[in-house]
């Protein structure tokens, strides 16, 4: 920017070069538009990749590009899913496996939660029990899956253990992460009101902890639902996991796909109606 003299008393102001005739254009970039594809575009490509593997999984089984016996096919497997639901046990071990599940799912979180809560009460008593309860942790718990079968037996008591086994840790040492950020200052601000310590955890600990318990919902009901599968992998008079065992051993290929589709299919209906559970949960803690 140049100054130059006026025949006035004050200065004026020349105005400064071109920066495009001294340094050249300048080019401005701008962020990428993204368009979001309807919801039926992206349902009709989705559907469109299934209909696609299958086929081409149907015409390299028919054309001995892959064994068929090892990998079967679609139309045997379709005839198999057939006889499964109106011949087979198919509501049966669906059931099994279904309660298993969600009773292991309720008992594990619900355990769990309360036991990371618990921890508020007293320091000592966390410093005592965390270290066990990390060690638990790492601990391969599928390993003592056949000692839990021993103990409860082959019915679903045993398949409700181990899947509580697997999701009441998670839950606890969630829970107790929530209890460990919680603001002193808002504990001091409490008991400065005259709230007793019983009103202090059910009126701020439970409510400050519950974001943390509902975001590991969707983290357990997997892990319940694997728990409930292996049970029934070891010893089991029902159950998908015990469908899909007994086809392995006599090698129906086709029944192993449809025990493993059935079980995806309940893997996902569970998985949505949790996240589903989680929404409602997260919109009732905010008002």
């Amino acid at each position: 920017m140049t100054v130059e003299h006026t025949s006035g008393e004050g200065l004026a102001l020349a105005p400064a070069p071109s920066t495009a005739s001294t340094r050249g254009t300048r080019i401005i970039r701008r962020l990428p538009e993204h368009k979001d594809w309807p919801v039926w575009a992206i349902v009709a490509v989705q559907v469109g990749i299934l209909v696609g593997a299958v086929a081409l999984w149907q015409a390299a089984a028919d054309h001995r590009w892959i064994d068929g016996f090892f990998w079967s096919k679609p139309s045997a497997i379709w005839a198999t899913l057939i006889k499964f639901f109106t011949q087979g046990d198919a509501w049966t071990d669906i059931g099994f496996t279904f309660r298993a599940t969600i009773l292991g799912f309720v008992l594990g979180t619900t355990a769990g939660s309360l036991l990371g809560l618990s921890f508020w009460w007293s320091r000592n008593y966390a410093a005592i029990v965390q270290p066990y309860l990390i060690c638990f942790d790492s601990l391969p718990k599928l390993a003592l899956a056949p000692l839990v079968i021993l103990i409860f037996g082959i019915g679903l008591a045993s398949k409700i253990a181990i899947a509580t086994a697997l999701t009441i840790i998670v839950s606890a040492l969630t829970t107790y992460a929530g209890v460990k950020t919680l603001d002193p200052d808002q504990e001091r601000l409490f008991y400065s009101l005259g709230a007793s310590r019983m009103q202090v955890f059910r009126k701020l600990v439970v409510p400050f902890c519950l974001p943390w318990i509902i975001s590991i919902l969707r983290v357990n009901i997997g892990l319940a639902l694997t728990g409930a599968i292996v049970g029934e992998f070891i010893a089991s008079q029902h159950g998908l996991g015990r469908q899909i065992l007994y086809a392995g051993e006599t090698y129906d290929i086709a029944l192993v796909w449809v025990a493993v589709g059935v079980l995806s299919v309940l893997a996902v209906a569970m998985y949505a109606a949790v996240s589903w559970l989680e929404g409602v949960l997260r919109k009732g803690v905010k008002q």
